[in-house]
């Protein structure tokens, strides 16, 4: 999962790209980059950390233009090596930049493709260069030394037939413009909104919509599934259905936990959805255990308060704040490395004694994939002085992987597979733990929009896309569980050219 942000404008961009990616920082803590524009020459500055660690005043000073992308990245394959930041950069043709969100569930094939027939090399493990050199390539293949929006669209056409999976992206083409596009499923969010200047319109298009609301634009739509847009240089927005069939499957995942309240992803509310899931659960709470013994409601921060208090509304109870964050740690679940995020879990959350001692606490959570905070959190209630834990999940178990740009890869290191609700209860030492059903949580994610269906394949299992099978979820086992990651971190600092004999 990442954030990504483009911006068209009249004036210098450097510092809304800065502040747009300050924004979406919650979609990527590892690692964040800045591409800009300015009379046919890019200017890049990319790096792991932060937002405020990468870019410093020398760094701002030197990205010139009035058109620019930008990416927050949160590592679901490879390393957490600088070399996998992005955005990516290729010189033919044209010169293109781009930043993705997603994954794409063919990169291998794709990769062995570009090189023997494409004639491109790839030099990271990132789907992210491979979907931009598909791109690229589709590009050159119009043979035109001038192109139009005409020859943009036609190039995504080809970036659909040719990749399978998650992406939504920006490119930035060197002289031309930025253009942006989100696969056949809608699966990743991305919005666009515009700004009326005295020199003229200006355009936006990030991954939610407080990035575009924050920096003063007007939110305008979602990009839609299959679609594309294109922003010239002079301002001109072109849109253009590019995908041969659509089957629009938002995340539902980006409504639990990703995607920050005050955003709306694909004309539904995060914060009101959020709270539709807290009344669901409450009331399945109230089917399973009408004779419950709850004294107090207390929300896991941040991102469960909202259903928490749905929760404690509905069972009639207190809605107490009993943990404290440290807001100075990033979010545990979208840190690199099992190690990594059971160190964090004392740092981020301290409790007030005051609230547990003596007294039968109900914990909400949004959701429990690898249980490392749960179990810890659950420890750290008891230590406070709680005479019973019990534990809801906002979502139903995550059971399986998800392949679409969540760190969700390795089915082993998931709480909930192969266990009942019961022996996870045992795991994290609850009393007791209530999941959310999983049509609930499209009932309450929908509301009352016309949306259908979402991909809800770490709940269920079932792959929107079509081409996820037991061996590619094998394979991703292998590259991407913990253990892996780990190893490919002790490589990093250490960037390889791999050098191919020709085919």
């Amino acid at each position: 999962m990442c954030g990504i942000i483009g911006i068209v404008a009249k004036s210098s961009v450097n510092q809304a790209i800065y502040d747009g990616l300050t924004v979406l920082q919650h979609r990527g803590q590892d690692a964040a980059g800045i591409v800009t524009c300015a009379n046919e020459r890019l200017y890049l500055r990319k790096d792991n950390g932060l937002v405020r660690d990468v870019f410093h005043t020398r760094h701002m000073l030197r990205l010139l233009g009035n058109m620019g992308i930008g990416h927050v990245r949160y590592p679901t394959a490879g390393c957490s090596s600088s070399a996998e930041a992005q955005p990516f950069y290729v010189n033919s043709p044209y010169g293109i930049a781009l930043a993705h969100n997603g994954n794409l569930t063919n990169a291998d094939t794709l990769k062995q493709d570009l090189f023997r027939e494409d004639l491109r090399h790839i030099n990271t493990n990132s789907d992210s260069e491979v979907l931009l050199n598909v791109f690229a390539h589709e590009l050159q293949n119009m043979g035109k030394y001038n192109i139009d929006e005409k020859d943009i669209f036609s190039a995504v056409s080809g970036v659909y037939k040719r990749c399978q999976g998650a992406y939504a992206a920006v490119a930035m083409i060197t002289g031309y413009g930025i253009v942006a596009f989100r696969d056949p499923q809608g699966i990743r969010p991305l919005i666009f909104g515009k700004r009326e200047t005295e020199q003229g319109d200006e355009y936006m298009v990030a991954s939610e919509s407080v990035a575009i609301r924050a920096l003063g634009f007007d939110v305008i739509r979602d990009v839609q599934p299959g679609e594309a847009i294109f922003i010239d240089l002079q301002g001109q927005f072109h849109a253009q259905q590019c995908a041969e069939k659509i089957d629009h499957n938002p995340c539902i995942f980006e409504y639990v936990y990703f995607a920050r309240p005050d955003s709306i992803i694909d004309g539904i509310s995060v914060y009101k959805a959020r709270q539709r899931m807290g009344k669901v659960l409450a009331r399945k709470i109230l089917r399973l255990k009408p004779d419950h013994d709850i004294d107090v409601v207390i929300p896991i921060p941040d991102t469960s308060r909202t259903a928490a208090l749905e929760v404690a509304k509905e069972l009639k109870l207190k809605y107490r704040e009993g943990f404290v964050k440290n807001r100075y740690i990033p979010r545990t679940f979208i840190m690199p490395g099992q190690s990594m995020r059971r160190k964090s879990v004392r740092q981020k959350l301290n409790a007030i004694d005051l609230e547990f001692k003596g007294k039968n606490v109900l914990l909400i959570d949004d959701s429990i994939v690898r249980g490392t905070t749960s179990k810890q959190i659950v420890q750290m209630a008891r230590d406070a002085g709680a005479k019973s834990v019990y534990f809801a999940s906002a979502a139903p178990p995550v059971r399986y992987p998800n392949v679409y740009g969540i760190d969700m890869p390795s089915v082993q290191e998931l709480l909930a597979y192969n266990r009942t609700d019961e022996q996870i209860a045992h795991v994290i030492g609850a009393n007791w733990l209530i999941y959310q059903d999983l049509d609930d949580l499209v009932k309450a994610t929908r509301g009352k929009q016309g949306l259908v269906k979402f991909d809800t394949s770490c709940f269920s299992g079932e792959y929107v896309t079509g081409t996820v099978d037991q061996r590619y979820l094998d394979e991703l086992e292998r590259q991407r569980n913990d253990t892996a990651k780990y190893e490919n971190d002790k490589e990093e600092g250490v960037e390889v050219i791999e050098l191919h004999n020709s085919v």
